[in-house]
């Protein structure tokens, strides 16, 4: 008599022990897709950070910008008999009414360039257009963007 040969037609059926080898590193390529996927979001967090820094930092330069501006308007509006002694071009340098606000402006900003321009208003009124404008850039190179703020005020009572 022959012993059962199973290769009669029917298919093998997998014991455990093959199921098993067919499985073997699965979990360390499971593991290894989720520390690439993980790589990949922490990169991306980093990189989000980094530009969250950058534009708080900008947004740190237009606040001192404001408050510089609304400090020299304030200067200008207890000292209205001298308003064009405040005048000061970007490449010029500031007169003896304006140089320390020019000084504080560009220690708050580094890199800052200062104009204030002053414009008595030609409808007939009694007032004067004041007009600053403070440009600096944030970084040096090829990649720097010159950044601006320009703020107007209308002074009464100058002539």
């Amino acid at each position: 008599m022959q012993p059962y040969r199973r290769s009669h037609g029917f298919p093998q059926v997998p014991t455990m022990k093959m199921q098993r080898s067919r499985q073997d590193g699965i979990a360390l390529l499971e593991a290894m897709i989720a520390t690439v996927i993980l790589a990949i979001g922490l990169l991306g967090t980093i990189g989000l950070q980094a530009r969250a820094y950058s534009a708080m930092n900008e947004a740190s330069m237009r606040a001192e910008a404001t408050i510089a501006s609304e400090k020299l308007f304030g200067l200008m509006s207890t000292d209205v008999t001298h308003l064009s002694s405040y005048a000061k071009t970007p490449t010029g340098t500031a007169g003896t009414l304006l140089a320390k606000w020019d000084a504080e402006t560009k220690v708050a900003i580094p890199s800052a360039v200062t104009s204030v321009t002053v414009t008595p208003n030609s409808n007939g009124t009694n007032s004067t257009a004041v007009t600053v404008v403070i440009k600096w850039q944030r970084r040096t190179g090829g990649d720097a963007v010159a950044n601006t703020s320009t703020m107007t005020s209308y002074l009464s009572g100058s002539t």
